[in-house]
């Protein structure tokens, strides 16, 4: 799919859903700017808009149409022969988390932001991009008056939908806690192992998406008015906040581990404690039986009266009075 609007310097909404062959006279008005959202696009649409409208570096298109593992962040400017504006390319990752699954799922956005004009790319449906696409369209305060301004919100709402994977990720913790506590079974240490490698995916990601917002928090690029760097610097500021969050979690998880290990070795440990203890208390048992099996010529025991008597007996009392010397020293409980 794909979504195009035109909006005045204002922010108000021209047009939208413009055809192909319009696009660059909108272009050429300095009264407007260009949102281009390719939403799932097939490639040979994407390329016409990429190439044969914006007339972007080939190397930008293949990175945009291809999957990109880290955030980055590039700045462009038109040499003798080439055809594109000044723009920058960024790309950018939002995330969510499912517990059902137990992992973070991440996605894509690709932005060509210029000085008339932001074109947006991702190959699955975006909760950020729909939100800032119903917002500058039928919102009331006018968000889409210019391109830096609309990245902006697009990049603040990508931070914010980082909060609600976060939430979920600290009640499957808390869940994992009580579990640990009352119930160390192996199945929660593969819980634990996979919780643990998806914060440090998380953090794989937010590290260079911090170092991208970095770069526009400090004001580095021409094209985005001064103005509006401290919006930018919040949107970094947010990603600092779960990226602190994200190192807490994975302390967290470390911590479930060493408890989780804890328990199973104390879990172990009594295990072989109460085997130890019965082989100990059946010993009396053990001895006088093996002693009476023997069956020799001879054996006086074998022909008493109450040799019979005299045995279980003796075997009741050893016995009993090993379990009561292992109560007394608090060695049953």
């Amino acid at each position: 799919m794909i979504r195009s609007f035109a909006f005045t310097t204002q922010g108000k909404l021209h047009s939208q859903d413009i055809d192909l062959f319009l696009m660059p006279t909108l272009l050429a008005d300095t009264n407007l700017f260009l949102w281009v959202d390719l939403d799932q696009a097939p490639e040979a649409d994407a390329r016409r808009i990429l190439e044969g409208v914006f007339h972007f570096h080939p190397l930008t298109i293949e990175d945009c149409l291809q999957v990109s593992a880290s955030p980055k962040v590039d700045e462009y400017h038109p040499k003798e022969g080439d055809r594109f504006s000044p723009h920058l390319f960024m790309v950018i990752h939002a995330v969510d988390y499912s517990r059902r699954d137990g992992v973070f799922a991440t996605s894509e956005l690709n932005f060509f932001l210029g000085k008339n004009f932001l074109v947006t790319y991702h190959d699955v449906p975006l909760r950020s991009v729909q939100l800032t696409a119903e917002r500058s369209v039928h919102g009331t305060i006018l968000l889409a008056r210019a391109p830096d301004r609309l990245a902006h919100n697009l990049l603040d709402a990508i931070a914010q939908n980082y909060k609600p994977a976060l939430d979920e990720l600290a009640v499957e913790i808390s869940d994992l806690e009580q579990e640990v506590i009352q119930a160390p079974h192996p199945r929660v240490l593969t819980r634990i192992i996979q919780l643990k490698k998806e914060v440090l995916h998380l953090r794989q990601i937010i590290g260079p998406q911090r170092e991208v917002m970095a770069r526009f928090a400090g004001g580095e690029f021409k094209l985005i008015r001064p103005h509006l760097v401290p919006y930018y610097r919040n949107v970094y500021d947010s990603l600092s906040q779960i990226s602190e969050l994200a190192h807490s979690y994975t302390d967290s998880i470390s911590g479930l581990l060493q408890v989780y290990l804890s328990m199973s070795s104390n879990q172990t440990a009594e295990v072989v404690k109460l085997l130890t203890l019965i082989t100990i208390i059946t010993t009396p048992l053990m001895m006088i039986g093996t002693w009476y099996g023997m069956n020799f010529n001879g054996m006086p025991e074998l022909s008493a009266k109450y040799g019979y008597v005299i045995a279980a007996i003796l075997t009741i009392v050893t016995t009993v009075a090993t379990y009561w010397y292992f109560r007394r020293k608090g060695w049953l409980r």
